[in-house]
């Protein structure tokens, strides 16, 4: 009988600690864990609490040497800006792990968790855990600062109309305040005929230039001036002026085209009315409803001016109104507006009705009006043109009498009028009694026409209540849903005044 000798199990072998005796496993050191933490300390020189500054202008962390940077709390950004800080010190060990470790928002402090590993002791690798502080200091960067002292600019851009009317810039505030174009601006100053926008970078203000020849049509110039140089090191600081001029054409005005800008428009009549400014000028023949568009290119290769001035507008009642229901079309004429209708009218002054005195013309404004209402023209059979195309056309092709849109009270309209728009926050010098009209014709263009409308924000006037259409004499207005809510950071969800935020 033979017996089976069973295979021992080989177990490693323990030594003992040589500084507290405890048995442990081998190891290059012979020390426990805990002895060894208690004798080396591989984060030392590594700092354990750093500065951090942040201005709370623009929201922006500094890096050095001389950079601003945008990061969300506890962002990957964030991190490495904090692990850069702290670079020279990591370099003589090995990161493992860096994670944020959750403080209150507005306790100005970063926390960061880092894991460490460095040889010590014979090849021994030991491996620790420890927490860095980063301190949020205030600090106000470079270009908040030049913002701040209101004084300095690298470019302006001018913005001018040879107007009378402020129409087309009141439509091109709003457009600015919709796509937040003002955000970059150091500030913006209003002046008689135009705005002026004042920028601390070009690059800022030639996207501004790009974005008012998408919106109005315009054209610019550029010119620069040397403020200082330096030949060492090659370097020039200049002071860069955009001018830009948009066309001198607002809505409302009766203007003469050319014969062959007539033409080429589709054989529409000389005398037009503006309907509309927006990336181009919209025109109507109130003779035949035919619409066209000019942009500006085409208006500054042929270019024409308004013949009235909106202080000539003149108030007429209409004795008589009829429908055309057959038009006769010429060859080549163009589009033709499904807005409108065309009308024959009788009407007289209003400050005529003592006489019999009555003028007819044809009108665009067929589907508004009827006897008895009031409505707003050029008297042009009395009035003295002083335009080259006017003076060379037969006297039967110039009609005695254009209008332009029909009158409604407008105090009632104030007073029940519950939107209201934002505006551009800019020096502005005193606003007289003209501006206050001027304005007061922008918020009625508003409410007339929704293609103008709907490239505008409109807001919900709170403190005015909702009132019935029962009384209301016709005029338009803007519907409820058409509005948006007017919301503050002061207020919570609920609409009431929240906590105030700490930075």
């Amino acid at each position: 009988m033979e017996y089976m000798a069973e295979a021992a199990e080989r177990s490693p072998g323990h030594i003992l600690c040589c500084e507290c005796g405890v048995p442990i496993s081998p190891n290059p050191a012979n020390i426990c864990v805990a002895c060894l933490r208690s004798k080396v300390d591989i984060s030392q020189g590594i700092p354990k609490q750093v500065s951090v500054s942040f201005c709370k202008q623009c929201q922006r962390y500094f890096q050095p040497p001389g950079t601003w940077i945008q990061c969300a709390l506890e962002s990957r950004e964030l991190l490495a800006l904090c692990l850069k800080k702290i670079k020279a010190p990591l370099s003589k060990v090995r990161l493992v792990d860096a994670a944020f470790v959750w403080t209150e928002p507005h306790s100005k402090r970063l926390k960061v968790k880092l894991t460490i590993q460095k040889e010590v002791m014979n090849g021994a690798i030991l491996q620790q855990v420890f927490v860095v502080d980063y301190v949020v200091q205030p600090q106000m960067c470079g270009d908040c600062h030049r913002v701040e002292a209101k004084d300095f600019w690298k470019t302006v851009v001018q913005v001018r109309q040879k107007t009378l009317h402020k129409k087309t810039f009141y439509y091109l505030e709003q457009l600015i305040l919709k796509y937040g174009m003002h955000q970059n601006t150091l500030r913006i100053k209003e002046i008689h005929d135009g705005l002026d926008f004042y920028y601390s970078s070009k690059q800022h203000a030639q996207k501004m230039v790009e974005f008012l020849q998408c919106t109005v049509p315009c054209r610019y110039k550029a010119s620069q001036r040397l403020i200082s140089q330096d030949i060492h090191s090659n370097t020039y600081n200049y002071k860069s002026t955009f001018s830009v001029e948009i066309v001198p054409i607002c809505k409302d005005n009766v203007v003469c085209l050319s014969p062959k800008l007539a033409q080429s428009l589709g054989n529409m009549n000389q005398i037009c009315v503006c309907i509309r400014v927006t990336s181009a000028i919209h025109l109507i023949d109130p003779n035949t409803l035919q619409v066209a568009d000019i942009d500006g290119s085409t208006f500054w290769s042929q270019p024409f001016n308004s013949l009235c001035h909106p202080k000539q507008l003149e108030e007429f009642i209409v004795m008589d109104c009829s429908i055309v229901r057959d038009l006769k079309r010429s060859a080549g004429a163009g589009m033709i507006s499904k807005k409108h209708t065309l009308g024959e009218v009788w009407v007289q002054k209003t400050s005529e009705m003592n006489t019999d005195k009555q003028y007819f013309c044809r009108t665009h404004l067929g589907h508004l009006l009827n006897p008895g209402d009031l409505v707003l023209g050029f008297d042009l059979a009395n009035c003295n043109l002083n335009d080259e195309h006017v003076n060379k056309m037969n006297s039967d092709r110039v009609p005695d009498v254009v209008l332009i849109k029909k009158s409604y009270d407008r105090t009632k309209r104030q007073r029940r009028r519950n939107w209201k728009l934002k505006e551009l926050p800019r020096e502005r010098e005193n606003m007289d009694r003209d501006d206050e009209r001027q304005y007061q014709d922008f918020l009625e263009d508003l409410e007339e026409d929704e293609a103008i409308r709907k490239n505008v924000n409109v807001y919900r006037d709170s403190t005015i209540p909702v009132e019935s259409d029962t009384d209301d004499e016709g005029a338009p207005r803007i519907s409820l849903a058409e509005m948006l809510e007017d919301l503050h950071i002061s207020q919570d969800a609920t609409g009431e005044e929240g906590d105030s935020m700490m930075t």
